[in-house]
């Protein structure tokens, strides 16, 4: 299987933005799921590739445990490897979040340990090339940024083109849960019967 989990708050206000830069390289990787946060802001990434009851009701813990998040996206920035992104703030909150996940699943650190074990909250726009840059992405955005949101659901989604859909979800601040795809597991979520 070549795909793999997110731990991801999507993020409304830059969802249509993402959505068509997304297309714009690759249709694959847009899903027909409503609820999938193309725009969002990783919590814990890549996560267990088949989470187990338990591990589902860890999270649903955590998410519950961890107040809404209203966060400002004005500040853009470039990671040494390209990447370019926003800055939410304030980012303590998200951090926090991070560390929870990351102290309950130690096996999944966030991006495989490649950045060192604290890594900054960002929301994914772009990567640098030749024809991208930052100042080429700051005028794309146009008037999208700066933008304020509550961040109020933190999703685990499948990654992988052709397949990118929600498998669970759980609402920030209070306890409950739900997964709007056929079949009461992930696993069938994953692998569904054939039709």
């Amino acid at each position: 299987m070549t795909g793999h989990t997110v731990l991801q708050l999507p993020v409304p206000p830059l969802e249509a933005w993402v959505r068509e830069r997304t297309r714009s390289y690759d249709a694959g990787f847009v899903s027909a799921d409503p609820r999938f946060g193309h725009a969002h802001v990783t919590a814990l990434a890549p996560f267990a590739p088949a989470p187990s009851a338990s591990d589902l009701a860890e999270v649903g813990r955590i998410a519950a445990a961890s107040a809404p998040m209203t966060i400002r996206l004005a500040d853009l920035g470039q990671f040494p490897n390209g990447i370019i992104h926003l800055r939410p703030e304030p980012d303590g909150p998200l951090r926090d979040l991070t560390e929870a996940l990351v102290a309950a699943f130690p096996d999944f650190p966030p991006y495989e340990g490649r950045f060192g074990p604290r890594v900054d909250p960002h929301l994914t726009l772009d990567a640098a090339s030749a024809t991208v840059s930052l100042e080429s992405t700051r005028a794309l955005l146009g008037d999208v940024v700066p933008a304020t949101c509550t961040l109020t659901q933190l999703q685990l989604a499948w990654w992988e083109s052709g397949r990118c859909r929600v498998l669970h979800e759980w609402p920030l601040g209070r306890s409950g849960a739900r997964t709007p795809v056929a079949g009461s597991t992930v696993e069938e979520a994953l692998f569904p019967p054939p039709e």
